[in-house]
């Protein structure tokens, strides 16, 4: 017997009967004779030729006729015994490899009847799985199942049924025989409820029934025939030969001469398909094959809906990995399944597919308003998850592949057509919540709904209005039938309104927020977030700003999960880059100080993993940070980020240090501790050379600043390249250049203010090229925060200092003499209390004293016999 487990058995193979294999024999031999003819004629010392090896009746019935000369023998088979060439040889049998698979089937049925007398449930259940493996394998052959397929099911049943009435054995039986035992009966039912008609069949003529079977098939078995007929009422039903619909069984012939399948036929082989799904040896290119297949022989809208829905999740199954992302033809050929999925739900409404249904028989047509069925028929399945499975694997792709390729933006170019089926599938669920649907019908769909919408927002929410335009331009172009959404505007409207973009996204914000449950508070937040980011991108600030303050999202972000953390943190960075557009400097420093204080920016941002970070994570949460980083076209600029974060400590931090002077309790006010420490490791640097990146800009920008050369650090803060990455950047520049100009003016005063009696407004209008009316704000803002002791002479434009201010040596003096003071208090403390501890000290020893003199000191115990006596 063949094992099963070396079959390499091709279609050709089992085509081909047994005679093509004893005709190839046949020539092997041939060849093998000729070369040893010629091994012999080559060989000088080999043998004479010998009789032949005729048969011994032709030698004996013509003695007269020519001798055949024998075929002289190969040397490698000379020690071959003389017995092997008799005519008693018994001659090797020659088996084509479809009989050799209908023996094995045969063993293995033989070891079920011998497991049967001894009542082995074990190795029942054993060769029963074996034996299904061998009725597959015969399906996908294409070749008949043999009829003690069905009498062995036919046995097994009857066994089994006996097995359980005797419930006394059943009590003796050991645990694994019983478990076995169990296990076969759930088994056992499935199989015979599939071929209940062949097991109906045999058990009525037990005797005749393989004889039937086999008329049955060489009546259907007709040659050169390009379709076949269905199969004759007389013929039994013993298994599916042929679940894609090319066998007779399932096949019948329509109007217009091509192969159809039958509703039962169709079912049974999508049936077969989903449970070998998910197994470890299926072949998953062969399942899409059969599916697609399935598919063109569909017929009702019932059956291509069920097909689609299987072929899709088909082909989401063909990559297994998870750190692997899905070939790009897979990933086109599962978009355009799901399109078409579309299209047949929008031309049948009445089919509603749901992700929790009823139980219903699949095995079954079923119609609108018939066999039971309502209005509306739910049909189990899931459109939306189909989606965002779609979005994953196009956002893991982006991840994996090389963003600095052309390979890139040829994907990235894949976003419009995976945009409009986003947008298909939002209309489709529009169109199906506009009918009159039965309430519970109605909830299930609303969800798909906020989540395609939620889909689309994400994949808006970050670009720029030309980008969008261009995204809803496409769109409509590639579906100009959508019916229009109640959710947004129209595609007029984005394009002829000013505000076009932003009135879209605004709008699918506004129904993310109109869900009051608790199951939507993510999509609520997210919303959210997405909406601050987009008037950030914009530079509505202010906007921006009341939006992420109301929504008081920073008391409870931490509880959310990590990709909405991440969100969060795209939000906050984004508004710090808005603030700094608008100009302001200390609310941009706020907003990314949270971000910078920690180091790890890349991280928050989910824009990559730093190497220090990575040591300290086990493999599994490496994967899992992986697999969250955004796509690189979604990444903010980090060394754009790093620039204005600098630059705006700059601005706050170079006055600060001027104000705090030699002051130790001002100095540790610290407005950006990482600011601080890149000044303090360039002032400790013996020879600084020119810039040549951005933090050495900045850092000798605020070298020139400390030193009042306003106009070098502004030269060098305009000198940085990456200013060409910001939008309006003429605009930004020419603003930071006041704030430069205007802080470079504090400082000034801070550092030199002890040195004047008095300092005219339009000196220093003119020093630092200001308006006199911005000078004398500046300096009345600085006298009303007592930052500078001085008042202003209005009559000549004056500021008059009022010496309070200590320059630096006294300022020095006066913290010696604190520290001195200091030290002396701490000394007085010490001998206080030593003296203290003195007075203690002594106090005891002269109570002790008197304590004695009184006789208190005496032990209480008995007295000693001598002095007893003395006494007496």
């Amino acid at each position: 017997m063949s094992s099963r487990f070396f079959r390499a058995i091709s279609d050709s193979e089992s085509d081909s009967s047994s005679e093509e294999e004893e005709l190839l024999s046949d020539e092997e031999q041939t060849q093998t004779k000729r070369s040893t003819r010629k091994l012999d004629d080559s060989d000088d010392d080999s043998d004479e030729s010998d009789e032949s090896d005729s048969d011994d009746d032709s030698d004996d019935s013509d003695d007269n006729a020519p001798q055949q000369t024998r075929k002289p023998m190969s040397r490698f088979m000379r020690d071959v015994s003389s017995d092997s060439e008799s005519e008693e040889e018994v001659r090797k049998v020659i088996k084509s490899a479809k009989d050799k698979r209908l023996d094995e089937f045969e063993a293995v049925i033989h070891n079920v009847e011998n497991a049967q007398r001894i009542d082995d449930w074990i190795t029942i259940s054993k060769e029963f799985d074996v034996l299904l493996r061998l009725r597959d394998r015969q399906r996908t052959l294409n070749e008949t199942i043999p009829a003690s397929f069905i009498k062995c099911l036919s046995s097994l049943e009857t066994f089994l049924a006996s097995s359980l009435a005797n419930k006394e054995a059943v009590k003796k039986m050991k645990a694994p025989n019983a478990k076995a035992m169990n296990g076969m009966k759930s088994k056992l039912k499935k199989v015979v409820k599939d071929n209940e008609a062949a097991v109906q069949q045999y058990r009525e003529d037990p005797e005749g029934y393989e004889a039937k079977l086999q008329a049955a098939q060489q009546a259907t078995a007709v040659p050169d025939m390009p379709v076949m007929q269905s199969k004759p009422e007389s013929a039994p039903v013993v298994a599916p030969v042929q679940e894609t619909g090319e066998e007779g069984d399932f096949q019948t012939v329509g109007k217009d001469g091509k192969a159809t399948m039958t509703s039962d036929a169709l079912f049974k082989a999508l049936a077969a398909v989903m449970e070998a799904r998910g197994r470890k040896s299926t072949d998953r290119i062969e399942q899409i094959a059969t599916l697609s297949k399935l598919q063109a022989a569909a017929q009702t809208p019932y059956q291509r809906i069920r097909v689609l829905l299987t072929l899709v999740a088909a082909r989401f199954d063909y990559s297994t990995s998870a750190n692997a992302y899905m070939p790009l033809d897979m990933w086109n050929q599962a978009r355009d399944d799901l399109n078409k999925l579309l299209e047949v739900l929008f031309e049948n409404l009445s089919y509603v597919v749901l992700e929790d249904t009823e139980d219903y028989d699949d095995q079954v047509e079923r119609k609108p308003n018939e066999n039971g069925e309502g209005a509306f028929v739910p049909v189990r399945g899931s459109v939306v998850s189909f989606i965002d499975r779609l979005e994953d694997e196009f956002t893991k792709s982006l991840q994996h592949i090389d963003p600095h390729t052309t390979e890139y933006v040829e994907r990235l170019g894949d976003e419009k057509r995976l945009y409009q089926t986003i947008v298909r599938g939002q209309s489709y669920f529009e169109k199906v919540l506009a009918q009159e649907l039965p309430a519970n019908i109605s909830a299930m769909v609303e969800d798909p709904l906020r989540r395609c919408v939620m889909s689309r927002l994400e994949h808006i929410y970050s670009k720029q209005d030309v980008i969008i335009l261009a995204l809803e331009t496409a769109n409509c172009e590639a579906q100009p039938n959508l019916p229009p959404s109640k959710i947004t505007p129209t595609f007029e409207q984005v394009r002829d309104h000013p505000d076009g973009p932003m009135q879209l996204v605004h709008s699918l914000c506004v129904y993310l927020y109109q869900r009051a449950e608790e199951s939507g508070e993510r999509q609520r937040t997210r919303a959210i977030l997405c909406h601050v980011y987009h008037h950030a991108l914009h530079a509505d600030y202010y906007v921006a700003r009341d939006r992420f303050l109301m929504s008081h999202l920073q008391e409870s972000i931490h509880l959310a999960d990590a990709e909405t953390q991440i969100l969060y943190n795209r939000v906050l960075v984004q508004l710090g880059l808005c603030a700094f557009r608008v100009g302001l400097i200390r609310e941009c420093h706020t907003a990314l100080q949270e971000i910078f204080a920690t180091g790890r920016v890349k991280e928050l941002l989910a824009q990559g993993v730093s190497k220090v970070s990575s040591y300290n994570m086990t493999p599994e949460q490496e994967k899992h940070d992986r697999q969250r980083q955004l796509p690189f076209h979604m990444h903010i600029n980090l060394e754009l980020l790093e620039c204005v974060y600098l630059v705006a400590s700059m601005l706050l931090e170079v006055p600060n240090m001027a104000c705090a002077g030699s002051d130790p309790e001002l100095r540790k006010k610290v407005i950006s501790r990482p600011f601080r420490r890149m000044m303090d490791y360039t002032d400790r640097l013996v020879f600084s050379g020119p810039p040549e990146n951005t933090r050495d800009h900045v850092m000798q920008a605020s070298k020139a600043l400390q030193n009042g050369e306003w106009k070098a650090c502004q030269e060098l803060i305009e000198s940085i390249k990456i200013w060409k990455l910001i939008p309006d950047k003429d605009a930004v520049l020419k603003r930071l250049a006041q704030h430069i100009q205007e802080e470079g003016l504090r400082t000034y005063l801070f550092n030199f203010a002890s040195f004047y009696d008095s300092l005219s407004i339009q000196h220093l209008a003119a020093m630092f090229e200001l308006s006199e009316s911005t000078v004398r704000s500046l300096v009345s803002r600085m006298i009303w925060n007592e930052e500078v002791s001085a008042s202003l002479d209005s009559a000549e434009s004056m500021i008059v200092f009022r010496r309070i201010e200590l320059n630096r040596v006294q300022q020095l003096s006066m913290a010696l003499a604190d520290r001195a003071n200091a030290m002396l208090e701490q000394n007085e403390w010490l001998l206080d209390s030593k003296s203290d501890e003195s007075r203690s000290s002594a106090s005891g020893d002269r109570q002790g004293n008197a304590d004695r003199r009184k006789g208190r000191g005496r032990p209480r115990g008995p007295q000693p016999a001598q002095a007893v006596s003395q006494k007496a």
